[in-house]
């Protein structure tokens, strides 16, 4: 997978991260990365910018790095606190929406996300630069069934509150418990099946002409507000 941006590739760099090898243009400036790649002997290849820009379709900065595939981490390593905080994404597809929901729950303290393995963006270069180097910071679960995970933390003991439109003040539903929070998809919300098997559902007042709020706006508020009810 090809990663890229300046900052990512510096908390790379600074992580545990393999980083396979870096394409850099002729005309690159920034000594502090070069300097870094050299001291863990990464091979570095020199381009020009017509080369870079056919390798990713985005802003590389003049440097893109090769990684292995990012690798999910097991549904139980997301629970190893006493009293942790989940996020579940229910079908987000927009990788820019889904690295802000990662900067967001790695910014606020969230244990993990989980997202489901079909009809999802997954973890690629572009939800790798939007998360400007936070998703070294927390762990993500890919999952067959959202339904069934949804049971399986019910029987950890979780409590799980989904977003939408028609539920209650989020600002009234207690958080203090293990607590699984779920945002629905960019245009159609949480899915019925979903929706059915949630404990609460947390709405935001909207007191504007805009009757919903982006996904990862959305995600901030909540779980700040779950972080500040936990103390």
């Amino acid at each position: 997978m090809y990663v890229y941006g300046k900052n990512v590739i510096k908390e790379l760099i600074n992580s545990k991260e393999k980083i396979n090898k870096a394409f850099i243009y002729e005309n690159f400036t920034d000594k502090e990365i070069i300097d870094s790649l050299n001291k863990k002997n990464i091979n570095i290849e020199y381009l020009k910018k017509y080369e870079m820009d056919k390798k990713v379709d985005g802003n590389h900065q003049g440097i893109i790095v090769s990684i292995d595939d990012y690798e999910y981490a097991d549904i139980d390593e997301l629970i190893v606190n006493d009293n942790p905080l989940l996020v579940i994404l229910d079908h987000i597809e927009d990788p820019h929406n889904f690295g802000a929901i990662i900067r967001t729950c790695e910014a606020a303290g969230v244990d993990g996300i989980i997202i489901p393995k079909n009809r999802s963006v997954a973890v690629n270069s572009t939800v790798m630069k939007v998360s400007t180097g936070a998703l070294q910071n927390i762990k993500v679960s890919m999952v067959t069934n959202i339904k069934s995970t949804i049971e399986y933390l019910k029987e950890k003991g979780f409590w799980v509150v989904g977003t939408d439109m028609d539920g209650e003040d989020y600002t009234k539903i207690d958080y203090t418990g293990k607590t699984v929070i779920i945002i629905g998809n960019e245009g159609s919300g949480l899915s019925r099946i979903v929706r059915e098997s949630c404990d609460f559902i947390a709405s935001i007042k909207m007191n504007g002409k805009v009757n919903s709020l982006n996904a990862s706006v959305a995600t901030g508020i909540i779980v700040f507000e779950a972080i500040k009810k936990r103390g």
